[in-house]
């Protein structure tokens, strides 16, 4: 229908290693054949929480089999391996994780500390029963946040081990991780762990479609996404395609008006017009002294109005981009 409008993802196949959607399975009713038409959007399912504890290990692996029968991979759910770590229990719980049939295991730190060598300690266990694993940044509970700095230096503490992916908390979509008590994202707080992590190492955790389209604009069908309902899945897609637009849903992005002085205005103005665009150009373009150039640089990172990334030709140098810009 409408081929000459229809258009395939850049990562149209899996494995994806981009534009990942993951969903949630909650063991609520679905129909096999309608999930068989969505599967070539779904990725991950997570077996959420405890719940793999509830029903009996056939049904559980007949679970398993149909979601592998439609190319889907299988995840346990990150509380369920707090729970083993903290019983003692965590090399049997992976062998007969890999034995059910799982391909990741996702692990947090909710309720536990665990510091860089059992991390790696952890990851080798899981690797030499042949799975994958995600670990997961932040807290559930909204009193007990992380910190901006924090959160960045334990998804570099993770990426360090893994080389892979991180997955972002966000719990129920309120008062978590980047998202604030109404849902809405937290531009500065995103701007500052973009800035310092590459957005496709994150699966960003958005429980509310208002935080999935948002996060699609900003950064192009290559975001990845997490705690995904079924029933969201196919506005998801039509998003990644640009079937839907963003006043569908009434987004609000990051704000379009830099506040500062004229230094500061004048380098988002060039920033607007040129990105992605290097510190030395800015300089040659602006013909402002360097320390200028980098206190507007700061200032804007500051506000959420761009993010800074390595060049992909010299890593000591740096590339800013618009908060809008999904290129990257």
């Amino acid at each position: 229908m409408l081929d000459q409008l229809s258009c395939k993802r850049i990562d149209s196949t899996k494995p994806r290693h981009q534009g990942i959607t993951y969903i949630i399975d909650k063991f609520q009713g679905f129909d096999k054949e309608n999930f068989s038409i969505m599967s070539p959007m779904i990725d991950i399912v997570k077996i959420y929480g405890a719940y793999p504890l509830l029903i009996p290990e056939e049904q559980l692996i007949d679970r398993i089999k149909f979601y592998h029968e439609n190319n889907v991979l299988v995840s346990t759910g990150s509380t369920l391996t707090e729970y083993a770590i903290t019983e003692n229990v965590f090399e049997q719980f992976v062998k007969e994780t890999a034995a059910l049939g799982f391909d990741i295991i996702e692990i947090g730190e909710n309720n536990i500390q665990v510091n860089a060598e059992q991390k790696k300690k952890i990851s080798r266990i899981i690797g030499s029963h042949g799975l994958e694993h995600h670990w997961k940044i932040g807290k559930k509970d909204p009193r007990r946040q992380l910190t901006t700095e924090l959160a960045i230096n334990k998804i570099n503490e993770a990426l360090n081990i893994t080389k892979d992916k991180v997955i972002l908390e966000a719990n129920l979509g309120y008062s978590v991780g980047i998202y604030d008590e109404k849902g809405n994202i937290k531009w500065n707080v995103l701007s500052a762990i973009t800035s310092n992590v590459p957005f496709d190492n994150i699966i960003f955790e958005a429980p509310l479609e208002v935080q999935q389209a948002a996060l699609i604009a900003e950064f192009g069908e290559r975001v990845n996404l997490a705690e995904i309902k079924i029933e969201n899945v196919a506005s998801i897609e039509s998003l990644r395609r640009g079937f839907l637009s963003k006043a569908s849903f009434s987004i609000s992005t990051a704000k379009k008006v830099a506040d500062g002085g004229p230094a500061t205005k004048f380098i988002y103005f060039i920033i607007q017009n040129k990105s992605p665009i290097e510190q030395s150009e800015l300089i040659h373009l602006s013909n402002l002294a360097r320390r200028t150039v980098q206190a507007s640089i700061d200032d804007l990172k500051e506000q959420g109005l761009i993010y800074e990334t390595n060049s992909l030709d010299d890593i000591r140098r740096k590339v800013y981009h618009l908060a809008k810009d999904g290129s990257v």
